[in-house]
Formats: C-alpha cells, structure tokens, sequence
C-alpha cells in the first residue's frame, strides 16, 4: 500500500519539483498540495503526470494533521515552519516531516538529512532537516578532505536566481540580473554557519546569483596540512563516493549549464598548487533537485526504507 505524503508550501519552485517526483515515485502518493494562490484548482491542471481530481487546498496549520499523511514535507520559507510542526505536536500525530528551510537545521533534536554524509547517523527519526543548496555542495566538494585541512575553507559561490524564491526581490529580477553577478551576505551566510557546524570546520562563504535560473556552482579554496600528488588527492574523492549514485567525481572542473534537471552533484576540477599543499574543487548541482526537492525525496526513501535513490532518475532528459 503505498505512503501518502503532504506538500506545504506547493506553489514554488520547489514544490513544483516535489509534486513531479512524489507522482512518479513506485511507493508515494499525494496526500494534499496545499498552496494559497491556487486553492480549488485540479493540481492535473498544472502538472498532468498526476492525474485524477486531487486539488489544491489552502489548510490553516491547525488543519493539516486531519489529512493523516504518513509524511509532510514543508516547502516554505524561513520561520514559518515551527507553527506546523506544533500543530502536529498539539494534535497528537506523528507524520516524517522533512522541512526545506533553514529552521530546523542547528537543531540536535531533528536528523540533518545529507544522506551522502549522515545516513548513518538515520535511526527511524521523523523530523527530518534538509540541508540547504548551497550547503550540500560545499559539504560534498570538503568532506573527503576533513582531516588534513589547514585552515579555514574558502568558497565562492554562484547560483542561478530560482534559489531566491517567488517573492519579488533584486536577486530574483531578471532585468537587474542581465549582464550582472549580484554579491549578497558576504559574511554569516546562513549556509556558511550551517556548513561550519555540520563539517566542525570552518568555512567563509561568498554567494552571488546570476543571471541564469537553476544550477550553482561553488569554487572551494583548501589549504592542506601536507602535500599531495594529484592522483592521490583524487582518488580520496572517488573512494569517498564510489557507491554514491548522487555524486560523480570528474577529473575537470564541471559546468552549472550541465548540471540544470540533473538530480546529481558533480565534483571536480582538483587543480593543486605548485607545493601540493593547496587544492582548488569546483561542485556543481540543481539547487531545486538536489539541493532541495530530490534530496527530501532521498530522506524519505530512508524513513519508509524504499531504495535511497527511489523514483529519482540519475539522469533525467531535460524537461522543455
């Protein structure tokens, strides 16, 4: 019998994403699609691969354990994903709720779900933290490198303006983003102390967005505590993610324009320093995929013990 999920938060990017991968997946469900602007209207009508008379609804967070969804995932911008999760606190329910924003993640009480990185530490929790876009990246291009950092990591990132959400804002205009690279939060990144806290090193973050819609990219600087060949520098990151299905090491530096629908992230580049004590490592991923929604549907193949890698294609063709 197949699992039921929730989406909160469904009129985004995001949530887009989520309806699209929960309707093909062999074991999900759509429970409800809740989204204000579009309450009433068939969800078919705006994704087809659905089917059926399912509508969107527009619940009041007292509202939504009465769906009895053995998941939810909420999809909704930062500090709004506490009076949810009270709601099913108060109601008594016990839903997976895997949460995109950043709320729950420095919090000891909820799973920080980078599975790559922390599968292990999954033991049936049901509140779930997806990591942030941003976030994923830096931690995949670093980890294999944890022990013989010096210093403090350096990462310089670029996304396309999707990661900035629906709500009209500069780093979503696409006319003040045309021939344009927008710095912002040059210090105390969200994503810069979630990725310090989740690595236990620290890492200084510099984000910009562009003028393209999905994909980023982050460069990250290490300084090393010795010195390495190439080869052997390589080959920590292929024996890292060698059974990783998620996560393709190449020996060039990857392109965002390659990585748009792609549910993976690439990691590459490795270019030394003429001591081998420096190693510079481009990371590419989809920030709406991976970097959100294919990501929260790995968390979920992990708390209902699918398959990780369950209705998610490693290579999908890129949709019109």
């Amino acid at each position: 019998m197949a699992k039921t999920v929730g989406i909160v938060g469904a009129r985004g990017h995001v949530g887009a994403e989520l309806i699209r991968l929960i309707a093909g997946h062999p074991g999900f469900e759509l429970a409800f699609v809740s989204s204000r602007e579009r309450e009433g209207q068939r969800v078919a009508e705006h994704f087809p691969e659905v089917g059926g008379e399912l509508r969107y609804t527009a619940p009041s967070h007292e509202q939504l354990p009465q769906y009895g969804a053995d998941a939810v995932v909420l999809a909704l911008p930062n500090g709004k994903a506490a009076d949810c999760v009270a709601a099913f606190d108060a109601a008594g329910a016990d839903p997976v709720v895997v949460d995109l924003s950043a709320d729950y993640r420095f919090d000891d009480g909820w799973y920080y779900g980078l599975p790559e990185l922390t599968r292990a530490r999954y033991a049936g929790q049901r509140r779930i933290s997806n990591p942030g876009c941003y976030a994923t990246a830096m931690q995949l291009a670093v980890a294999p490198l944890l022990d013989v950092l010096d210093g403090p990591v350096q990462c310089f990132g670029v996304s396309g303006y999707s990661g900035a959400g629906t709500t009209p804002s500069d780093k979503n205009d696409p006319d003040k983003l045309r021939d344009n690279l927008m710095p912002y939060a040059l210090t105390g990144h969200m994503h810069e102390r979630e990725v310090t806290r989740h690595l236990g090193h620290p890492v200084e973050f510099l984000p910009h967005v562009a003028p393209h819609f999905r994909g980023l990219t982050v460069t990250s600087n290490l300084h090393l505590n010795r010195a390495f060949e190439r080869e052997a520098l390589v080959q920590r990151y292929r024996d890292r993610y060698r059974d990783e299905g998620l996560v393709q090491v190449l020996d060039e530096a990857p392109w965002v324009s390659a990585i748009a629908d792609r549910h993976h992230v690439d990691v590459g580049g490795f270019t030394l320093s003429d001591d081998g004590r420096r190693v510079v490592v481009v990371s590419t991923l989809d920030n709406l995929l991976k970097g959100a929604a294919t990501q929260a549907l790995q968390n979920l193949n992990l708390a209902f013990g699918y398959d990780e890698l369950a209705g998610i294609q490693a290579h999908p063709r890129p949709r019109p």
